[in-house]
């Protein structure tokens, strides 16, 4: 062993709220952790594509934002003392004949450890770009594939382009900002919610908004500043004054280097897992949240809550086999409310 490598109890890859709640879950059993992510903060998804954007199916919280989310999961996992690991990426993981676990990132940071987690949602993903030229120039400068600050599009003109949730939320979020907005679709048909079609359709009667069926052309500006847009139409190609675009072209997630490491997956695209420790079919990897798969799977943060907790019983195992795993309620647990410096 080289005196570089980090050793560690177990490595969760993936900083989304699955991979942060699996930190709390391994620290009750006191297993210490090492998280690594390939973007450059906690949060994944959330935090990536939409950390102003309301979430309302996590328990106790009626509406929370991604961000929102993320910063009460660092919170609650601060007692634990995870060390993070930002804008790098796992590229091989190798098994050593004690059972242990060799991962290395791009960033050339060697881990050893007895478990590996991967709660890395999709994988490494992507925003698929518009087929359209030069877009590369103005991406970044005014044109955006996610909505880091809602400030950012204050007194802009807008277009949206999409019809699926993301296009639609950010037309109703933005639309109180924006200078003027306009939402364009190559349809009059949408995929997202009906409820948020119908408040966009209300918007465009109120003359709040507009709305174009067609789609994009090319873009006309300079020096990576946008100032039109110009769309493929019915009636011909019409153009639409823009300083900012937000396309919305779905995201084409790839597993990445996990797809080599020999696991059993579904689909050559999600890992397959076991329901009682979601373990994979490699002895001390599991997999958890929107990468694994399993009869019944639903992709939701709160199953992926759910799987971190049986996991972590599972990981204690393996770190420590001598030990007998005492099952404990946070709520009635002096050792456990120490841990948290609540006692």
């Amino acid at each position: 062993m080289s005196g570089n490598e980090i050793v560690t109890d177990v490595v969760i890859i993936g900083a989304g709220p699955v991979g942060l709640f699996a930190v709390f879950e391994l620290g009750l059993v006191d297993l210490k952790c090492h998280v690594i992510d390939i973007l450059d903060r906690a949060g994944g998804q959330c935090a990536e594509l939409y950390p102003e954007k309301p979430i309302y199916d996590i328990p106790a919280f009626p509406e929370i934002s991604g961000q929102g989310l993320t910063d009460n999961l660092m919170k609650q996992i601060q007692p634990f003392g995870a060390e993070f690991h930002f804008s790098q990426m796992v590229k091989s993981v190798e098994k050593l004949d004690d059972g242990s676990f060799r991962l290395t990132t791009d960033a050339d940071e060697v881990f050893l450890t007895k478990v590996v987690v991967i709660a890395a949602g999709g994988g490494s993903f992507q925003p698929k770009r518009p087929p359209v030229e030069d877009v590369e120039q103005y991406e970044g400068k005014s044109v955006f594939y996610a909505v880091r600050k809602m400030e950012d599009f204050r007194d802009q003109d807008l277009v949206i382009v999409g019809g699926g949730d993301s296009a639609l939320d950010w037309t109703l979020n933005l639309e109180p900002l924006a200078r003027s907005l306009t939402l364009v679709h190559r349809r009059d048909q949408f995929r997202g919610h009906a409820d948020s079609v119908n408040k966009m359709r209300a918007l465009v009667e109120e003359g709040r908004i507009n709305f174009i069926t067609g789609q994009l052309g090319r873009l006309e500006g300079e020096n990576g500043q946008l100032k039109e847009v110009y769309l493929k139409t019915a009636g011909g190609e019409l153009g639409i004054p823009a300083t900012r675009l937000l396309p919305f072209f779905g995201l084409t997630m790839k597993l990445g280097p996990v797809a080599d490491w020999g696991l059993d997956l579904h689909d050559n695209a999600l890992i397959k897992v076991d329901t009682e420790k979601f373990e994979t079919s490699e002895p001390g990897i599991f997999a958890i949240g929107d990468i694994n798969w399993y009869p019944g799977k639903l992709k939701l943060i709160l199953s992926g809550f759910h799987e971190g907790a049986l996991m972590a019983q599972a990981a204690k195992r393996i770190v420590h086999p001598d030990q007998k795993v005492v099952f404990q309620y946070t709520t009635s647990s002096t050792q456990l409310q120490k841990k948290l410096g609540v006692a």
